[in-house]
């Protein structure tokens, strides 16, 4: 494969296209989070059921299964920059229609069109910065890039704050629009070009999904990564939506549980970035695995048991936002290995549209429990046994062969 107009890993190419990568991700994780930070407002405003909710959280997932899907793809194919700058521009458009909305089915509209933009980014962020530092310090570049989108969510949290009448809910998603639009000017200028990769004539069985999954004994390595997306990323969006609901119905408020979502999301920046570099250590990769799903489950049992206190659950939503961003490292971490880079942008793409089926999951969950009659603390404790298969199968995961690119 040819590697003309790619910055080799390490050099100042290579480091620009990272830091880009990172702001271009903390407005992936803007807009992501966005809807749970706006829920508490939006419901009420709109006069949004517990169901609807449910859907409104949940829609936008499968728009991301379908951008992943695409985005993955055609990256492989015309390039990895061209493919990221007309997802993000997609997302950002969107997410000024989502705050323009005025009833539930303009916002699922908005939202569902809003995922695709925002899957079709997702795999290219994540094979940008792969690709653009070497092998041995994949893992803390992945790490960087996901505490991005924590960081985003906090920023969303932060404009959620800002405002007092209920109707303010709409400027989250404006600014989630406006912030990625020009982020993109930049990213025109700044990202170094990526060619598209040698992967042989469309018709070629190769150049295929098959070959990408599949080819060369990679069948259970993707299978075992798709278990582990799917797990990682239900326990993950069931908190960034749910979390906000989830505190108020404990008897906080709601400018407290906006607190406890951003120092969820600050404390998951510093743990995906911890998590990274301790994965790039193979001797502590187990350990660091076990370390990561182990604190995440004691984390939610303690959230679980914790009393309805500010201070209290400010300690406790940190320890989650570590913890759970600690998982999502593990996976997104591992993911880029397994792949040759001329089929990267296929393989992870197709492991995040599998991933948004859990984030799809996650939030549809909890509204089941909620809607039945379950309690916060019973949310929470569901959870225990999603971490512990997914600490099993990423365990397994650390065992298999890697790509030599």
């Amino acid at each position: 494969m040819t590697t003309k107009g790619r910055s080799a890993p390490g050099t100042h190419g290579g480091l620009v296209a990272v830091a880009i990568c990172c702001l271009l991700a903390v407005f992936e994780g803007f807009d992501l989070q966005a809807a749970g930070v706006a829920a508490p407002r939006l419901a009420p405003d709109l006069g949004l059921k517990p169901e609807d909710l449910g859907w409104f959280f949940s829609i936008s997932t499968f728009g991301l299964m379908v951008g992943a899907a695409l985005g993955g793809r055609l990256s492989d194919r015309f390039g990895r920059k061209v493919t990221l700058l007309v997802s993000v521009a997609a997302f950002g458009l969107l997410s000024i229609a989502t705050g323009l909305a005025q009833d539930l089915n303009g916002l699922l509209v908005a939202r569902f069109l809003t995922g695709v933009g925002l899957g079709g980014a997702l795999p290219n962020l994540i094979a940008i910065v792969a690709e653009s530092v070497s092998p041995k310090l994949r893992g803390r570049a992945v790490g960087f890039l996901y505490a991005g989108l924590p960081c985003g969510g906090a920023l969303a949290s932060l404009v959620s704050l800002a405002g007092a009448d209920p109707s303010d809910w709409r400027i989250v998603f404006f600014v989630g629009g406006v912030g990625p639009l020009l982020a993109m000017l930049l990213a025109m200028v700044l990202l170094p070009d990526t060619p598209m990769a040698q992967v042989g004539p469309v018709g070629d069985q190769k150049s295929g999904f098959v070959e990408a999954l599949a080819g060369e004994g990679r069948g259970l390595t993707t299978l075992l990564l798709w278990i582990a997306f799917f797990l990682a990323l239900l326990i993950m969006y069931l908190l960034l939506s749910w979390l906000p609901s989830l505190m108020i119905g404990r008897g906080l408020s709601r400018s407290d549980a906006g607190l406890i979502q951003m120092a969820f999301n600050l404390a998951g920046a510093a743990g995906s970035v911890a998590t990274g570099w301790l994965m790039d250590h193979r001797r502590w990769r187990t350990l660091t695995i076990l370390g990561a799903f182990g604190a995440s489950a004691a984390a939610m049992a303690t959230a679980a048991a914790a009393p309805a206190s500010l201070a209290v659950f400010l300690i406790v939503g940190a320890a989650l936002g570590a913890t759970v961003s600690g998982v999502q490292s593990v996976v997104y971490g591992l993911a880029p290995g397994f792949y040759p880079a001329r089929l990267r942008g296929t393989g992870v793409g197709a492991a995040v549209v599998v991933g948004r089926l859990g984030s799809a999951a996650g939030p549809l969950l909890a509204a089941t429990l909620i809607g039945a009659g379950g309690s916060s603390n019973q949310v929470l404790l569901a959870l225990m046994p999603v971490i512990a298969l997914g600490g099993l199968v990423s365990l397994l995961l650390a065992t298999r062969p890697h790509s030599e690119d």
